[in-house]
């Protein structure tokens, strides 16, 4: 099942995160890192990521993302069958997949590997 979730990229994630409990999302996780937050709405929920350490990204950006708790394999193996070209990229929270949309804007489904976000941690 994939979640939308969009990628807000902030200045201060802390900040960001108590702004948007004010709107009434819940506040999910950050896997004990201070660079990343989820908050859950009933209809989905946004993501807040520091930008200094978003590999570029400005404070403000907003990238489509969605989550997914099927193995990124099945959701390759839709994108191939339907022709769409993609990246699967090795992230710091697990594996994400990169694909382009039909006006180019590039869209990120990612699986998130607790174990993988606990070693990441240990190295901060």
């Amino acid at each position: 099942m994939l979640t939308v979730l969009p990628i807000r990229y902030v200045a201060d994630v802390a900040a960001s995160r108590r702004f948007y409990e004010g709107l009434g999302l819940t506040y999910r996780a950050d896997g004990g890192v201070a660079v990343w937050a989820q908050l859950d709405a009933p209809a989905g929920a946004v993501g807040v990521h520091d930008a200094a350490v978003s590999k570029g990204r400005a404070p403000g950006a907003v990238e489509l993302g969605f989550s997914t708790d099927e193995p990124l394999e099945d959701v390759a193996a839709r994108l191939a069958a339907g022709g769409y070209d993609y990246t699967l990229v090795a992230e710091d929270f697990g594996r994400s997949i990169r694909v382009t949309d039909p006006d180019g804007v590039v869209v990120q489904i990612q699986e998130i590997d607790p174990e993988t976000v606990r070693r990441s941690q240990a190295r901060l």
